[in-house]
């Protein structure tokens, strides 16, 4: 019986968008990996998916230049050849279970990658970035709160960048829909409240987003007035230069900084993981780096004692 592989990726493509409420991005950053392959293997129908095609294709893959790498003569980027085999092993499971005849999704195994690296800047820096927007003008106030509501929820900032103004301050929570559609609740600091008051009281338009563009340079290219990522994330690169942190701070640095103080004041890794919104508490684990400086004290206090 034959299986044409273009008509049964297009019905996996709209099986994890539909059924498995995968994002828009994430459907199509799946569809740019299956193309990938299936044009590099020629594979026409999924019987043409073998062990040795996809071996003869990892081999292709781990000899790729990538992106930045291609100045550097550096190849693909180990984690990069992964979401490439997340893809492929995603569909081949579908396919098993449509009962369709192909490669076993058991046979994709991903290449081992080195430990995640995380971008952090200390205390001192957090409080500088904090403070650095200064002034009562409406772009000062939503900047300020902006980066109050990062650090006290942990958000991505594609959910902030979602919110709407109608969160009822009075609440110290509210539900944000994250990755996979999944609804978490995140916790509002006294901070956080009265920066977002204070913007929203400064705001004169009747949009429904919670932050929006500030001024008429902002404005300029006649868009939607809600803020996008790439504006939220210039926003804060803006302020650690004005804080003098030679650092790369991005929206996602303050969301490891929202973590790693929950860590190294006491909280636990699996209240840590439902607060990120992390599916696996794998991906939290990152961040229990945090307690060495704990375990230096201990090791201090406690160790080669003897007089």
């Amino acid at each position: 019986m034959s299986h044409n592989i273009k008509t049964l990726k297009q019905e996996f493509l709209e099986y994890i968008e539909i059924e498995k409420g995968r994002a828009v991005k994430t459907v199509e950053n799946y569809d740019h990996y299956l193309n990938r392959f299936i044009d590099f293997a020629k594979v026409k129908d999924a019987g043409d998916i073998t062990e040795n095609a996809v071996r003869t294709y990892r081999l292709w893959l781990n000899r790729q230049s990538g992106g930045n790498n291609r100045a550097t003569g550096e190849t693909l980027k180990k984690k990069t050849q992964n979401y490439h085999l997340i893809a492929l092993r995603a569909f081949l499971k579908y396919l098993a279970k449509r009962g369709v005849k192909t490669l076993s999704p058991e046979y994709i195994e991903l290449a081992k990658v080195g430990e995640r690296h995380l971008d952090l800047i200390s205390a001192d820096e957090l409080k500088r970035l904090m403070e650095a927007p200064k002034g009562n003008d409406a772009k000062s106030l939503r900047d300020k709160a902006i980066m109050e509501l990062l650090f006290s929820t942990g958000l991505r900032v594609s959910e902030l960048c979602s919110l709407s103004r109608d969160l009822d301050l009075r609440q110290d929570e509210f539900s944000v829909r994250g990755k996979g559609e999944k609804i978490r609740v995140v916790f509002l600091s006294d901070g956080a409240k009265s920066a977002l008051k204070k913007y929203l009281d400064k705001r004169t338009d009747v949009d429904d987003a919670l932050f929006v563009k500030a001024d008429g340079k902002e404005r300029a290219e006649k868009e939607e007035l809600r803020l996008t990522r790439r504006s939220v994330e210039r926003i804060i690169k803006e302020y650690a230069i004005k804080a003098g942190i030679s650092k790369k701070v991005t929206p996602h640095v303050i969301r490891h900084c929202f973590a790693t103080d929950l860590l190294s004041n006491g909280a636990d890794l699996r209240s840590v993981q439902m607060l990120l919104g992390h599916a696996n508490i794998g991906t939290t684990q990152i961040y229990t780096h945090v307690t060495d400086n704990q375990l230096k004290k201990i090791h201090q206090q406690f160790h080669n004692k003897r007089k």
